[in-house]
């Protein structure tokens, strides 16, 4: 499935500001102009409608997690105006709307955990943006928040759900659905569910680490060895520094590798946004660890013994640190 499936359809971007402007008040002119656009157009013109959106309140406010809050939100948002215009349009939806089923539990997942850090709280924001800002004089972090911050990473959460556009257009010709469909969407399922088993281990120990330094007590199913560490050791996190970021980018790698198995092909160009959601969290990976590094005295151990994304191979010394835990017993 080829790129020059959309060049035909640029100009329709140009166009499409005034002719929204133009038949706002008119319900039925929408519907129209909805479904003679073409999905992939639009969906890009909706992420550059809200770059200003994003530049402008974090700049009044002085708060650069403006994405963060619809981070969890809009690649479904963007599934589910492809699914919408399968079914507008009359073409087969059973992939598309499996599809949008999970990415709703993707969705749910990831903003469950954003709400109980108190990522919607009035305020919050990232503790790395405080800390590049450290690096960097206002002017060039402006540049970088124009950049970046609010025009890069909604063109990003664009792209990522563009192979769900390859899907719509292999619906005219590839089978409704496949064995391989029945693969692809469980495996989806696994990896949300594997997110979020990772979210529940940090968040429970975090929690026991706060309630320890409040109460001076070791909560039960904790050491305080593992405690004064500082970070998480336990489950999952003693074989991946990082099991919840590995099984989001999984996420998108998948749905890319989706759209070449109902296309026949080895590769094609919606990979883009999967690649460059790869290369956005090797980047973020690396500035957390290097706070992380930075506030930790053990941490550069734990890189040592456990692989970022994919556990290492077995023989080195454990992950939990068993090997250097004292005497004292887990409460029980």
């Amino acid at each position: 499935m080829a790129l020059p499936t959309v060049l035909p359809y640029i100009g329709q971007l140009y166009d499409l500001p005034q002719q929204i402007s133009e038949n706002i008040t008119n319900l039925q002119a929408l519907k129209v102009l909805y479904v003679s656009t073409n999905p992939l157009i639009s969906a890009f013109a909706f992420s550059l409608f809200l770059f200003p959106i994003f530049l402008v309140v974090s700049e009044i406010n002085r708060n650069y997690s403006q994405v963060d809050r619809v981070w969890s939100i809009l690649p479904t948002i963007y599934n589910a105006h492809f699914a919408a215009y399968a079914h507008a349009t009359g073409l087969s939806t059973r992939r598309l709307d499996m599809l949008l089923l999970f990415s709703t539990f993707w969705s749910a997942r990831l903003t469950y955990n954003y709400w109980r850090k108190g990522g919607y709280s009035i305020g919050s924001e990232d503790y790395r943006w405080d800390v590049l800002k450290e690096y960097i004089s206002p002017p060039l972090f402006f540049i970088f928040n124009v950049v970046f911050i609010s025009l890069a990473q909604s063109i990003l959460l664009f792209l990522v759900a563009t192979p769900t556009y390859v899907l719509l257009l292999s619906a005219k010709s590839a089978p409704a659905w496949t064995t391989a469909d029945v693969v692809f969407s469980r495996g989806w399922g696994f990896l949300v569910f594997l997110s979020f088993y990772a979210d529940g281990q940090q968040w429970t120990y975090h929690s026991a680490k706060k309630d320890y330094q409040e109460t001076a007590k070791v909560p039960k199913g904790f050491d305080q060895e593992t405690l004064d560490r500082g970070f998480n050791t336990t489950g999952l996190w003693a074989y991946s520094r990082h099991p919840n970021f590995a099984a989001e980018q999984s996420v998108w790698v998948l749905l890319y590798g989706w759209s070449c198995w109902v296309t026949q092909t080895y590769y094609n160009w919606s990979g883009i946004g999967a690649v460059a959601y790869l290369i956005l969290f090797q980047a973020s990976t690396w500035f957390t660890e290097l706070i992380s590094a930075k506030k930790y005295p053990e941490y550069k151990e734990y890189q040592k013994r456990v692989g970022k994304f994919l556990p290492k191979l077995p023989g080195g010394p454990p992950g939990d640190f068993s090997d250097k835990r004292g005497s004292k017993p887990a409460v029980k």
